[in-house]
C-alpha cells in the first residue's frame, strides 16, 4: 500500500474549523501515514497551529506533524514549541525556513532551515523525525539549480530524515532532482508533494509565486473548458492522478497531498489511483 499523507492549514474561525473537521473525517478513511499542519508566515498562526495539531491528534486520532518555521521565532520560543509538541505526542516535525512577510523586521534567531534542523537535532535528538522541503523545479529565490541542490544537501546533512517536495506537474523534474541529490550522496526518502486542482485560477497564482510550472497544454485545456466546472474537475483529477501514477511507477516512496483543507479534489485523485 502506497504511504500517503495530507497537509492542512490551521483554521482561524469557527466556520473554518468545521470545514477542516469535515475534510479530515473524509480523508482519514484513506489511512494516511500522518497529516501535517502549516505554520503561518511570520508566526501569524503561532497559537492556531498547536491547537490544530492537538485536535488532529486527539480528536481525529491522526499522527500530526506540525510545521516549524525559522521566521519570527526566537531560539527560546521555538524550543518551548518543540517541548509542547513532544508533550502532545508528536513524533514528526516539518522544519522550514519560511517566508518573511513584507514589512516585518525581525526574521528570528535562525536564518536558514539548515540552522533550524541543527537546533532540533541538537536539542531533541531522537524525539522527532525531521522532514524538510525540496524543490524539484528550483526554489524561486535560489541563485541557480546547482546552488539550490547544494542548500538541500546541507539541510539533509544537518540532520533531516526525509523530504517533501514543493508541488509540480512535471514528473521528469522530480526524477532528475532525485538523481542529482543521490549523486551527491543523499539517500533519504524524497516524497513528492501533490497539489490537486480545485480552482485553476488560484493554482495559477500559487504557481507564479512558488515557481511551479503548469504545462502549457494543461493550461490551454483548462481555458477551453470555460465555465464547465464539472469537466474541469474531471480533467484536473485525471491529470494529477496520471502524474501520481508516473511518480509511483518510477519509484517515489509515497505521496503528500496539499489539500487546502478541501476533501473532494484529493479524493478525486485517490479514487483514480485505487
Amino acid at each position: 500500500m502506497t504511504p500517503i499523507s495530507f497537509e492542512f492549514y490551521p483554521p482561524k474561525t469557527d466556520e473554518q474549523r468545521a470545514q477542516l473537521d469535515r475534510t479530515t473525517t473524509k480523508l482519514k478513511t484513506h489511512s494516511p501515514e500522518y497529516v501535517s499542519c502549516t505554520f503561518g508566515a511570520g508566526g501569524s498562526t503561532l497559537s492556531y497551529t498547536p491547537e490544530t495539531v492537538e485536535r488532529l491528534h486527539h480528536h481525529h486520532a491522526l499522527s500530526a506533524a506540525p510545521h516549524i518555521s525559522c521566521v519570527g521565532g526566537t531560539r527560546a520560543e521555538l524550543g518551548e514549541l518543540l517541548q509542547r509538541y513532544k508533550a502532545m505526542g508528536c513524533r514528526r516535525i516539518v522544519a522550514l525556513r519560511g517566508d518573511l512577510p513584507s514589512g516585518m523586521g525581525h526574521p528570528g534567531d535562525f536564518r536558514y532551515a539548515t540552522d533550524l534542523v541543527e537546533f532540533i537535532r541538537r536539542e531533541h535528538d531522537g524525539d522527532f523525525h525531521i522532514e524538510v522541503a525540496a524543490y524539484p523545479e528550483t526554489h524561486p529565490q535560489a541563485r541557480d539549480a546547482h546552488a539550490d541542490i547544494g542548500h538541500f544537501v546541507r539541510k539533509v546533512r544537518a540532520g533531516a530524515d526525509g523530504a517533501i517536495t514543493q508541488y509540480f506537474y512535471n514528473a521528469d523534474a522530480y526524477f532528475r532532482f532525485v538523481d542529482d541529490v543521490r549523486a551527491a550522496g543523499i539517500d533519504i526518502p524524497i516524497v513528492p508533494g501533490i497539489m490537486p486542482i480545485s480552482n485553476f485560477s488560484q493554482i495559477r497564482r500559487f504557481s507564479e509565486m512558488c515557481g511551479a510550472e503548469i504545462p502549457r497544454w494543461v493550461a490551454q485545456r483548462m481555458s477551453a473548458y470555460g465555465d464547465d466546472a464539472e469537466s474541469i474537475r474531471e480533467f484536473a483529477a485525471d491529470v494529477v492522478a496520471r502524474l501520481c501514477r508516473q511518480l509511483l511507477d518510477g519509484g517515489a516512496p509515497g505521496l503528500h497531498f496539499y489539500t487546502l483543507n478541501l476533501a473532494k479534489p484529493t479524493v478525486g485523485v485517490l479514487r483514480r489511483l485505487a
